[in-house]
């Protein structure tokens, strides 16, 4: 196999659609409940708009349109997300070969993005938005190298149209494309490729599709821009130096973080050549090499900026996702002998995405042995089932507080639709539809109060206080003794407004 795969580098491309087309096989297996980030993009499939809040929504919109086309499923959740994930890894190879001559190279550049903990761990177990913006980052990392070796109207608008993507996919990805142009710009040869009269067709283009969620951002900044500088400010420090400290120790942590297991691989596989690939330059190290340092710089002050002191590996990727390519630049322009190298690179990295993604999926079956339960332990789609055959029949609406229990319902019942009152801009039409079944989620065994949330919005379904006496349902864990239960919380309205068991 090895030696298949040094001599013909292009298997590479079957071996990586292998290993996520396995991510897909194995998260159906493992469990039917979902994550957080999982839930909400069950949830938030329902509805079509410009804007969901602090992420952009090409996510959203992508969700919705597979929703619309094959339903809102755990498949189809999974199946977006890893094929989203296959893409970037092709795209990234399908550049690295514009600016590598050999094509072992290139393919060692692709199987260096499975080396990135957002990848082979992080998206594995719940990211959405950050995969897109991956997924954006080599669409427009093959457009741009595409422009500037082998420049077209066509490489230009293909340009375009992957920064409008990434804009509406993560809002820092907007750093990716100005780093791009700054870089190129001390190269004289290549400088006309800016300044050049389809650049213009290609703003046209990235505008023209951020357009519709830009005008919503407008009306809802603060809503667009609160969720991610909180996070960035988890932690509260007093004095603006001791602010600056920890944020740029933050970051150094997460750049060593989220780069040290690739650096470590290249570094394990070349290591006899270190010192000759750390010499070695050429025109695409130093442009690719000027890309990663200006996004790292542009975060560093950002984070000085607004007084962060808290910064993720995820935030980081997509600046992060350049290194491998950078490497494999630095150590085609050594001139070394490849031979060998990519066969022990491939199964290093074979070893890592396999191996974590066994950890992922064996710790819903294995943490119950221990007494110890995360939410894909949670029995969703037995709950729901047992609901269904108790009352003969399935809800039209469901009316619920939380997300995750909004998106796990979602999954389970197609047909219904699912509502949280302080979140869902739903007609008054549709929350008039019955039966109605009103669900929260606590993990008792035994009925828990109505929540004011949902007490209220029953009152305006006039409902009366004496009708609000609700029912419970405890069921075992996935994967767990059968003494140790989930507990739901429910009431059940019927089509003329009767609830179960008054």
């Amino acid at each position: 196999m090895l030696d298949t795969v040094n001599r013909r580098p292009d298997t590479v491309f079957l071996a990586v659609s292998g290993y996520f087309l396995l991510c897909v096989l194995l998260r159906l297996a493992v469990s039917n409940s979902l994550e957080i980030d999982e839930a909400e993009q069950a949830y938030l499939s329902q509805f079509l708009q410009l804007g969901y809040g602090p992420q952009p929504p090409f996510y959203n919109w992508l969700q919705y349109g597979l929703g619309q086309l094959l339903g809102t499923s755990l498949a189809t959740m999974t199946i977006l997300k890893n094929g989203l994930l296959f893409l970037c890894c092709l795209f990234y190879g399908l550049a690295a070969r514009l600016v590598l001559a050999d094509r072992r190279l290139s393919a060692t550049a692709m199987l260096g993005v499975l080396t990135l903990p957002p990848v082979f761990l992080l998206a594995q177990r719940d990211l959405s938005h950050t995969v897109a913006a991956l997924f954006a980052v080599s669409l427009f990392l093959y457009g741009f190298l595409r422009t500037l070796t082998r420049p077209s109207l066509l490489s230009y608008l293909l340009t375009g149209a992957a920064v409008g993507i990434g804009v509406i996919s993560k809002y820092n990805f907007v750093l990716v494309p100005v780093a791009a142009i700054i870089a190129v710009l001390p190269e004289r040869d290549l400088r006309a490729r800016i300044f050049d009269w389809r650049t213009l067709a290609a703003v046209v283009v990235a505008c023209l599709i951020v357009l519709p969620h830009g005008y919503w951002v407008l009306q809802n900044l603060d809503s667009a821009s609160s969720g991610t500088l909180n996070e960035m400010k988890e932690r509260e420090v007093e004095g603006r130096l001791l602010q600056a400290a920890h944020g740029v120790l933050a970051l150094g942590s997460a750049i060593i973080g989220g780069s040290i297991v690739t650096l470590l691989l290249f570094g394990l596989v070349f290591r006899a050549k270190i010192r000759l690939i750390w010499r070695a330059e050429s025109q695409w190290t130093r442009i690719v090499g000027r890309m990663i340092l200006l996004c790292l710089l542009a975060v560093l002050l950002i984070i000085l900026g607004v007084a962060a002191t808290h910064v993720r590996e995820k935030w980081l990727v997509l600046f992060l996702v350049l290194l491998p390519l950078y490497l494999c630049l630095k150590i085609e322009a050594a001139k070394i002998d490849l031979s060998g190298h990519l066969g022990r690179f491939f199964l290093l990295v074979g070893i890592i995405a396999v191996g974590a993604l066994t950890v992922v999926s064996a710790r819903v079956i294995v943490r119950p042995w221990y007494g110890d339960y995360s939410r894909l332990n949670i029995p969703y789609g037995a709950f729901v089932e047992a609901v269904a055959q108790s009352e003969g029949k399935q809800p039209a609406l469901v009316l619920t507080g939380d997300k995750q229990l909004a998106g796990n319902i979602r999954t389970q019942l197609r047909d219904a639709l699912v509502a949280i009152p302080h979140l869902s801009n739903v007609p008054a039409a549709d929350m008039a539809k019955r039966p109605l079944l009103v669900v929260w989620r606590d993990g008792q065994a035994q009925a828990q109060p109505v929540p004011e949330l949902l007490k209220g919005a029953l009152k305006a379904f006039n409902v009366p206080e004496t009708g609000m006496s609700p029912r419970s349902l405890a069921l075992p864990y996935l994967y767990g003794r059968d003494s140790q239960r989930y507990g739901f919380s429910y009431i059940w309205i019927g089509e003329q407004g009767t609830v179960a068991g008054q």
